[in-house]
């Protein structure tokens, strides 16, 4: 599997292909600014995370930072 970028409509979301165990990983980030059509995703993200997990929601916690490729060409750390 090669393909690194899925297109979502006219929008973007970088994904990476996992061999060993046979599955896509796609950015958070990417999929809310997606489906918020936000301005800023990456605050939008952290703020949505800072509230559920004030409200004891255990879907956040879970989430491990994975090095994807940014708009500027370098790998930095994003959410799976």
């Amino acid at each position: 599997m090669t393909d690194k970028i899925k297109l979502f409509d006219t929008h973007q979301v970088r994904a990476e292909w996992d061999t060993d165990h046979e599955k896509w990983w796609f950015s958070v980030v990417d999929i809310v600014a997606v489906l918020t059509e936000s301005v800023d995703a990456t605050a939008y993200w952290r703020k949505l995370k800072q509230r559920l997990k004030a409200e004891g929601n255990q879907t956040v916690t879970g989430c491990h930072g994975l090095k994807m490729q940014a708009a500027d060409g370098k790998q930095r750390l994003t959410d799976e």
